[in-house]
């Protein structure tokens, strides 16, 4: 099971199955083995004992008392929320986690959520707030306070629009009572890594088809430019036997004409940025399927504390979000490499000396006109903004909670910034293809009747004055991403119709 099988399961509309008999009875075994722990006054953390540094204290039992303000004093998240369908995945991942029965939750109270989130009730979850190692606490606080009644709901409208409503007035508009978190309840439905590592699969998904994209626009640029093909023969990758590079290679050929040869007046060699795509490419690629199994084994596994295992209750660390920090903060250094790939192909498509002697900034009147010079300085811009944003999370861990959270990952809040690199990376992506898009115009070249450049010409027509061009730059990221979407769903599917 891959990322795109996982994303596929938690998206609106899919519905998750109700415990059947061999999850209920790994579930009451936990339950029955708390409820021995408690009658022969035994200690369990967060039951019998206080949170975090007040673990030496008595707490105040297993009832809604401690379940109650657990959520409450948690609630503390700030910042804008979560989109909704990862507000989705994450109430998914934590259904599946507890599921496993190592939880200690009863299966009618598991039955009871997810009987919710197939109904759709979505709690809305501000980003911003937590550590990420005691679990992600704080925006988890909030989804589980949305289910009591308290804070806010995405609604889904029949158009498909998300809007936000009091999360008491979408679970009235449900005829569905509010939840009531005793306990072990709500310690296990807080305690885990489930918002990083939702909004850390979205990335991942989202690094993929940008760079799938990038691959797109380079057979483009190659093609227009003459280059030589020889950079992308199967033999190059074959040679060296870096998987990656050989599917980036693949992509980059399949875009490029039948028998296409160098054209008299390119150079024998290319700069990097054409020559060596299918390397940095092909190295993020490489990137991405060694995180997508950290990822898929986290979404898989159990994220709680403490865990009961076979007759024992262990205190121990599964939420500790470490994995999924790390596999965030390298998505965030791929990213950057292919933002910065788009960038520099950008750049040798507006330098004469690169560009084979055509206009500077592809205008058609040097000078009067400044063509695409102010879309390559916003693209600088959006790298080094980019490079800002990717600094590695793993690298700000401050010690917390009196002492008790000592190492931290900060997981969720490399993710989120992850996020908003990849918002930039596109527009990047946007500002080549609109240099791929006037190249073309300066050269003569007849437009397309259909496809992805003839989509693109259409929003961007020659230019021969200058005019604003930040409009045109969304609405060739728009095409760029949604192509690139469909590319990578249909390479997906082998022959027999099933996700490779």
């Amino acid at each position: 099971m891959g990322l795109a099988d996982l994303l596929s399961q938690a998206r609106p509309g899919a519905r998750l199955d109700a415990c059947d008999a061999a999850d209920a009875e790994r579930m009451r075994e936990g339950v029955t083995a708390l409820d021995e722990l408690l009658a022969a006054e035994g200690q369990l953390y967060g039951i019998t004992q206080g949170f975090g540094p007040l673990v030496v204290y008595p707490a105040a039992g297993a009832g809604e008392d401690q379940g109650s303000g657990l959520i409450a004093h948690l609630a503390s998240a700030q910042g804008r929320p979560l989109p909704p369908e990862v507000s989705r995945l994450v109430v998914w991942l934590r259904l599946n986690s507890i599921r496993k029965g190592h939880s200690a939750v009863a299966p009618e109270f598991w039955d009871r959520l997810a009987d919710l989130w197939n109904r759709g009730f979505t709690p809305v979850i501000p980003r911003d707030g937590t550590v990420s190692a005691s679990g992600d606490l704080q925006p988890l606080a909030h989804a589980a306070l949305a289910l009591t009644g308290e804070g806010e709901a995405w609604q889904l409208d029949e158009d498909g629009g998300w809007s936000i409503v009091p999360a008491a007035e979408a679970l009235a508009a449900l005829g569905a009572e509010p939840i009531t978190w005793r306990a072990r309840e709500s310690l296990s439905f807080v305690n885990g890594t489930s918002v990083g590592l939702a909004a850390t699969m979205f990335n991942h998904r989202e690094l993929l088809r940008l760079s799938r994209a990038v691959a797109l626009l380079t057979s483009r640029a190659v093609t227009l430019l003459g280059s030589s093909p020889q950079a992308y023969h199967p033999a190059v990758g074959h040679i060296r036997g870096q998987t990656g590079q050989i599917l980036a290679a693949q992509w980059i050929r399949d875009g490029l004409p039948p028998g296409m040869r160098r054209a008299p007046h390119r150079p024998l060699q290319e700069p990097y940025s054409l020559r060596c795509a299918p390397q940095v490419i092909g190295a993020v690629l490489d990137q991405l399927s060694s995180t997508e199994q950290i990822l898929v084994r986290e979404a898989t596994g159990c994220t709680d504390n403490p865990l009961y295992f076979e007759g024992e209750f262990l205190h121990a660390g599964n939420f500790h979000a470490m994995p999924v920090g790390l596999a965030s903060d390298q998505i965030g250094l791929c990213l950057q490499q292919i933002a910065f790939l788009a960038e520099r192909q950008l750049a040798l498509l507006c330098t004469p000396a690169t560009n084979g002697d055509r206009p500077p900034m592809l205008t058609p009147n040097p000078g009067s006109n400044s063509g695409l010079a102010g879309v390559q300085l916003s693209a600088t811009s959006f790298v080094s903004r980019i490079r800002q944003l990717v600094y590695p999370s793993g690298l700000t861990s401050l010690p917390t909670n009196g002492w008790n959270q000592d190492h931290v990952p900060m997981a969720l809040n490399g993710a989120n910034s992850v996020g908003e690199a990849l918002e930039l990376a596109w527009l990047v992506v946007g500002s080549l293809g609109l240099g791929v898009t006037q190249f073309a115009a300066i050269e003569g070249r007849e437009p397309e009747e259909a496809g992805v450049w003839a989509e693109l010409a259409r929003v961007s027509p020659p230019l021969s004055t200058d005019r604003p061009l930040a409009a045109e730059v969304r609405a060739a990221r728009d095409i760029l991403a949604a192509t690139a979407a469909d590319l990578i769903s249909r390479e997906e599917v082998g022959d027999d119709g099933h996700t490779r």
